[in-house]
């Protein structure tokens, strides 16, 4: 498909439309529900990272949850692909693409007569900026952030597996609010599980540094992410850095000789305090210093001075946590 528009396209249910013309039915499950998985990506240099990891995340959650669709995973990646090329022309050149995956599992049938309503599962993918995400977490990187522990705490994978990304999340939004009312700037949700060990941001995985090792909460209560993965199987190995997957409590990032946290659009944050107690020296880390320039020359880009960029460039240059309310 060839198109010169001002807007963005967007993938829905078998063709490409303007962003503004995407949208579903009022009777949607994932409007009832939260009944969505999804996946939300970015590229290095315009190319896509671990877009393939993405999608095989998001088949199994669709296989869990049984939302039948009638695209291989094949199919899905080609189709990103062309999102991003029909909108590449509306990209800036030092932008990078951030795709969204959504897949509902579609109306309830109890509706299935609505006039005019399409019948099965939405397939959505669109692309935008990846620079809307991370404005203004540029000075993140040199001062770090504060975590907040909340009383929030994640659903275990025994009511609500955790490890599906999905679009119910509300237990995520509750756990910001929270993080928000914490007095100081720079603050960040942090969640325990029911036993009381350490899970996961509020769309990011925790990392603490202790003796040269890194370590992070086991796999049980938390989603998984691409980014952790990378950082644990990859980078880790690469630079001959011991990765270590255990149950950690407060007290042991309190121990900690730094900390850090992974998510898709930034790539790694520092942490340099749990509720506003330094974390080793309160500044941040050697290790985590060493991980992200290694990651940024695996990609031939300074992820810190992209971002740094972007914050010196935009409209909205006062940088605040992306979760205050």
């Amino acid at each position: 498909m060839k198109t010169r528009s001002n807007e963005r396209m967007v993938y829905f249910n078998g063709k490409f439309i303007p962003e503004s013309e995407a949208k579903i039915s009022i009777y949607d499950s994932s409007l009832m529900f939260g009944d969505m998985v999804f996946e939300m990506t970015r590229s290095f240099n315009k190319k896509h990272f671990k877009l393939k990891e993405h999608i095989d995340r998001l088949f199994l959650g669709l296989k869990i949850l049984r939302i039948s669709i009638n695209l291989s995973k094949k199919e899905l990646l080609d189709i990103c692909h062309e999102t991003s090329k029909i909108n590449e022309h509306l990209f800036e050149k030092n932008d990078e693409h951030r795709l969204m995956i959504d897949i509902s599992r579609g109306i309830l049938g109890i509706y299935e007569d609505v006039v005019g309503v399409e019948k099965g599962s939405n397939i959505i993918v669109a692309d935008f900026p990846l620079k809307w995400t991370v404005r203004g977490m540029s000075k993140f990187f040199d001062e770090g952030i504060n975590m907040v522990i909340t009383p929030q705490r994640v659903i275990p994978s025994g009511l609500m597996d955790p490890k599906i990304k999905n679009r119910s999340r509300l237990f995520y939004l509750n756990a910001n609010m929270e993080a928000a009312l914490f007095k100081g700037e720079n603050n960040w949700a942090l969640m325990l599980d029911n036993d009381g060990y350490i899970a996961e941001g509020s769309g990011d995985n925790f990392f603490i540094v202790k003796d040269g090792a890194v370590i992070s909460p086991e796999g049980r209560n938390m989603l998984r992410g691409i980014s952790r993965s990378y950082v644990m199987n990859e980078l880790c190995e690469k630079l001959k850095i011991k990765s270590i997957e255990k149950n950690i409590e407060p007290f042991d990032v309190y121990d900690a000789d730094e900390a850090f946290i992974t998510g898709t659009p930034f790539c790694m944050l520092p942490v340099t305090s749990l509720n506003s107690i330094k974390i080793g020296d309160g500044k941040v880390g050697k290790t985590f210093n060493k991980l992200l320039n290694f990651w940024g020359k695996e990609h031939k880009l300074d992820i810190k001075e992209q971002i740094k960029t972007w914050d010196k460039y935009s409209k909205k240059t006062k940088a605040v946590t992306p979760y205050k309310f």
